[in-house]
């Protein structure tokens, strides 16, 4: 057969034309899957080993040279029944092919080392509740799965989870408040409530009717510090909030203070279920107001979390 030939005819039976200059490269460049055969013919002199190398079919293989020929607009393999050999141009062309495939190769490896060192870290921020009675049993999950992984841990209130996200100090964040922060994403994780809680010698333990939200509102608390979720949360139930008795950083350190006797605070069940258990701290009943929340993940707009921070989002839901 000759070089100007495929298997099938001429170029000219065809009605190949080489490609003009314009347009994307990438109209214009066979696919990798095609330079691969292409090469794999070049080494094994048979199309027919070249396709069971690549795991296709002989005719798919058949198709895709003849689809590349088309493209160059030269032909590039000549068959014979002793095997199929270069032409002059497929000789060339393959040269060339060998340095695009080593580059591509090249790329993955690269793409890979920057996979791999993305998946050897992750930076969580998550607001208090969620850092002290979620995130352990999750992370312990993750690390099951992820031996490899070194994971460090931010605290914070859900404003300051938001502004870590936005600067690119975390790969996924947690908050607790009623909106989503300006520039991110978010998914719900979780459910939780707020409740009221006080020593057991403090006077509304002893009610025999639930506290009104007025009364709630007027009373000095122990209180989470602004920008906080569990602040926000009781801020907009509430319609304002009497001047702090205390304010406080942490969820740890607002309950310990309640337990102390400081005053009544209010704070996330999942947050005092021992100490409700021990009567360290005793539920106060609540009528008119509602206290509910969401816990979400959160992320920048428009980067969904991938590699490990993907994994813990999952593993939020299980």
């Amino acid at each position: 057969m000759a070089s100007g030939q495929t298997e099938t005819g001429t170029f000219a039976e065809e009605g190949a034309r080489p490609p003009g200059p314009a347009g994307s490269i990438a109209h214009r460049v066979p696919d990798l899957g095609a330079l691969e055969l292409l090469l794999a013919v070049a080494r094994l002199g048979s199309l027919g080993a070249a396709a069971r190398e690549l795991g296709i079919t002989q005719p798919a293989a058949s198709s895709r040279i003849r689809s590349m020929e088309r493209q160059l607009g030269v032909a590039l393999v000549d068959r014979s029944p002793r095997g199929s050999r270069l032409t002059d141009a497929g000789a060339l062309v393959t040269d060339w092919a060998r340095r695009v495939v080593e580059a591509a190769q090249a790329f993955d490896a690269g793409a890979q080392a920057l996979r791999d060192r993305r998946d050897s870290r992750l930076r969580v921020a998550a607001s208090m509740t969620i850092a002290e009675y979620l995130l352990p049993g999750w992370l312990l999950a993750l690390r099951a799965e992820r031996p490899d992984t070194a994971v460090s841990l931010l605290a914070g209130n859900s404003t300051a989870v938001a502004e870590r996200l936005l600067a690119g100090e975390a790969d996924l964040g947690f908050v607790e408040g009623l909106t989503v922060p300006s520039g991110l994403d978010s998914a719900v994780i979780a459910h939780d409530r707020l409740i009221v809680v006080a020593a057991p010698a403090h006077p509304w333990v002893r009610r025999r009717r639930p506290l009104a939200a007025r009364e709630l509102a007027s009373t000095p608390l122990i209180l989470r510090e602004k920008g906080s979720g569990t602040r926000q949360v009781l801020d907009a139930a509430l319609g304002g909030l009497a001047r702090p008795l205390i304010e406080l950083s942490s969820t740890t350190a607002v309950k310990a203070a309640a337990v102390g006797g400081a005053g009544p605070a209010v704070l996330s069940e999942l947050a005092v279920g021992e100490e409700l258990a021990m009567r360290r701290l005793v539920r106060v009943p609540v009528e008119g107001v509602l206290l509910a929340r969401e816990l979400r993940a959160v992320w920048p707009t428009g980067h969904r979390p991938t590699g490990p921070a993907r994994e813990l989002l999952s593993l939020t839901r299980g």
